[in-house]
């Protein structure tokens, strides 16, 4: 196996990243540090910081030279970082020595390297807003087609209460609008440029660090925060939480798919879903599974990169390096719930007439058969009688609705109908469907 399922071309349609798997390559990184670079000098010599005209042939060179990885591998290896080699072979491609010396003025390798991630970042959640688009879409159409199909709630993987088909998909659908709406704020908060020096004073840049930052920022379409960020790990925590966040609430929809797609209970179907090597008869839901695994694999992720965000005295190697080995994982982990979300939500169908047959075993109308009883007796025998009847109904085989009512034929003839148990659950699902029809 592959070291990373996100690198394997074996496993790469089980765990699809999409266009993010581009932005987290060697060369991509390179490409972003370059960019930094040459808006730098831009910059700063629209300020008069370094001469206009080397500013204009460093910018320029930025976006024309291509730097090979591997030539950096051995200053990267010695030095700890990858600007050095950087920097070096740009300035020996550039050929343009009166000029290349005044690249990377006053600032510092982590301002290159955090401000980079930041562009990759700031378009990796470009990508997440438009698939997590086209998710709540899928939701939401079956959610509104659905919204008065019943079928019964489970709780603790037990029946509880009926619910709708399209309540269901509205539930998963809720937390991804609400991490949809999110975005924005987001990004205000967290997308910084970072432009502080070796120890975070700018000591390098005078009293035209802040103006420089500012228009730092501004040309490269980031926040300008207005201070050092470089043991303020804040920007990069934030951004990773909603990207958790995200891959949990896939997760809770796979994990209820992969239960209702159960040959036991088929109540919805998942289209070409997973054969088995060795069993004919198995069908097995790979997508649904591959959502909670990521899951998992997320948990231990935010568990690295929350130790990676503390920081001794003004920057801390270890921290910084741990940071470099989990974000990008974490972005990925993302990317491909979501591709994988939308693969599976491309063959969702529900059973209804499976459904129908749950719900016609009675067991989910339990709560309401206590309710009617306490119209007739103290609450707390109504609770006894009740429960006496689900466990008669359990080891008899026979419908709860049938003992029920042959026990307390003065019961409301509509009370073990689901349609008269459904709650807000369609308006729910209809509310869900009209909000991301509105986006």
């Amino acid at each position: 196996m592959a070291a990373s399922v996100f690198d394997s071309p074996l496993h790469a349609q089980l765990f699809p990243t999409g266009e993010a798997g581009r932005l987290f390559s060697d060369s991509a990184a390179l490409r972003a540090m370059l960019l930094v670079e040459g808006a730098l000098a831009k910059a700063q010599g629209a300020l008069g910081i370094i001469p206009e005209i080397s500013a204009a042939a460093i910018h320029r060179a930025t976006l024309e030279i291509q730097i090979d990885p591997g030539a950096l591998a051995s200053s990267t290896g010695e030095n700890g970082v990858s600007v050095p080699g950087l920097l070096a072979a740009f300035r020996a491609e550039m050929n343009a020595p009166e000029h290349a010396q005044y690249m990377h003025w006053g600032a510092t390798s982590q301002d290159i390297i955090d401000t980079g991630l930041m562009l990759r970042l700031r378009q990796c959640l470009a990508l997440a807003e438009s698939d997590l688009r086209a998710v709540l879409a899928a939701l939401a159409e079956q959610a509104g087609t659905h919204a008065d199909v019943p079928m019964a709630g489970r709780t603790y993987a037990q029946q509880a209460t009926p619910t709708t088909w399209g309540a269901v998909l509205a539930s998963w659908g809720a937390p991804l609008l609400d991490a949809l709406a999110a975005l924005d704020d987001l990004r205000g908060r967290s997308l910084w440029v970072s432009l502080s020096g070796a120890a975070g004073t700018s000591a390098a840049l005078g009293d035209q660090a802040p103006a420089l930052r500012a228009a730092l920022a501004e040309g490269l379409g980031l926040r300008d925060p207005g201070r050092s960020w470089h043991t303020d790990r804040g920007p990069v925590l934030r951004i990773s939480s909603w990207m958790a966040e995200v891959t949990a609430a896939l997760a809770a929809m796979g994990q209820s798919l992969i239960a209702l797609a159960a040959t036991e209970v088929a109540e919805v179907t998942l289209g070409a879903s997973g054969a088995s090597s060795t069993m004919p008869n198995k069908q097995n839901p790979v997508g649904p599974s591959v959502l909670v695994a990521l899951s998992h694999q997320m948990g231990g992720l935010m568990s690295g990169l929350q130790a990676a965000a503390v920081h001794q005295h003004q920057r801390d190697g270890a921290a910084w390096f741990t940071e470099w080995m989990v974000m990008p994982q974490i972005a990925l982990t993302t990317a491909a719930s979501l591709q994988k979300a939308c693969a599976v939500l491309e063959g969702l169908q529900p059973v209804p007439a499976r459904m129908a047959d749950t719900l016609g075993q009675g067991l989910a109308h339990a709560e309401a058969l206590s309710f009617a009883l306490a119209a007739q007796m103290p609450r707390a025998e109504a609770q006894r009688t009740a429960k006496a009847l689900c466990r008669q109904a359990a080891e008899t085989g026979t419908s709860l609705a049938e003992i029920a009512l042959s026990q307390h034929p003065e019961l409301p003839s509509d009370l073990f109908d689901p349609r008269a148990q459904l709650g807000q659950a369609p308006e729910e699902a209809r509310a869900f469907a009209a909000r991301v029809r509105a986006l």
